[in-house]
């Protein structure tokens, strides 16, 4: 079992319609041996369950506001995989931890060093990148109508979550402004504007004047710029998160809630 594994690439940076990728199973841990912060991260865990690590991934870990994808990792017709969680490794740097069990029909399980077919669960990724592109849109529409209106107005957490999608902002946004907001969040999605994915250093920050967004240099693998989510003719956010091509693809973004507490506000958004 054990590991031999390495950070783990994260090929949907890159590739966000990445649906079916072939991997090398680099680690594959039984959960009762894991380290107590990892098991931490899978809750449901059992003896049934492994951690498995491969070379590079096209799922998408629980994290920046997003869930995690949902798949199966298969390895001809012997041994089935379904991946039910995926998490960071909270002990090693950048690795990917795919948590899951194999089927009752599967003949043997994985090995170091086998290659493995992945394949995530398409429908789920779809919403979760139109929540998550929606979520962008309506902090972009906030920002631009709110910057200026309110003292110290700041953009903090997101969550994208079906059941739970918000945006959190610095300062407190009356109720009146959710028809206003509503309206610029239709007028960018009906502008069916561009989401490009960039990787800039710390001086495309400066050269943009978004200094403000420079995240923490721990965030990006050493040597490495940090991945960047443009939606073109508004705003750009520092993101590791899976998007839709261009605005219209969220769908109709409907802007819920507005709530206050203690000098923050949290708008609450739902995609149909």
């Amino acid at each position: 079992m054990g590991s031999t594994a390495a950070r783990t690439y994260l090929a949907f940076h890159h590739n966000a319609k990445l649906y079916k990728l072939s991997a090398v199973v680099s680690a594959i841990t039984p959960f009762p041996a894991l380290e107590e912060a990892n098991k931490l991260l899978f809750k449901k865990g059992t003896d049934n369950d492994f951690a498995i690590v491969t070379n590079q991934t096209i799922f998408h870990p629980q994290g920046g506001g997003q869930p995690s994808d949902e798949g199966v990792m298969t390895m001809g017709d012997v041994s089935v995989f379904r991946v039910s969680m995926v998490r960071m490794d909270a002990v090693k740097d950048g690795q990917v931890l795919h948590f899951g069990r194999f089927d009752s029909s599967s003949s043997s399980i994985f090995q170091l060093g086998d290659t493995v077919e992945q394949s995530i669960d398409v429908e789920k990724r779809l919403l979760y990148s139109r929540l998550h592109t929606a979520g962008h849109v309506l902090g972009a529409a906030v920002r631009h109508l709110l910057e200026k209106e309110i003292p110290g107005f700041d953009e903090l957490k997101a969550s994208h979550f079906p059941d739970s999608a918000a945006c959190e902002f610095q300062g407190s946004i009356e109720g009146t402004w959710k028809e206003p907001i509503q309206q610029k969040v239709d007028e960018y999605i009906d502008r069916a504007m561009p989401v490009e994915v960039d990787f800039w250093d710390e001086e495309d920050f400066r050269k943009n004047g978004l200094e403000r967004l420079i995240p923490d240099q721990s965030l990006a693998p050493p040597g490495e710029k940090f991945r960047v989510v443009k939606i073109v003719g508004a705003e750009v956010y520092p993101c590791g998160g899976t998007h839709v091509d261009t605005t219209d693809l969220c769908g109709k973004t409907a802007v819920k809630k507005i709530s206050r507490t203690k000098g923050t506000s949290r708008v609450s958004y739902a995609v149909n």
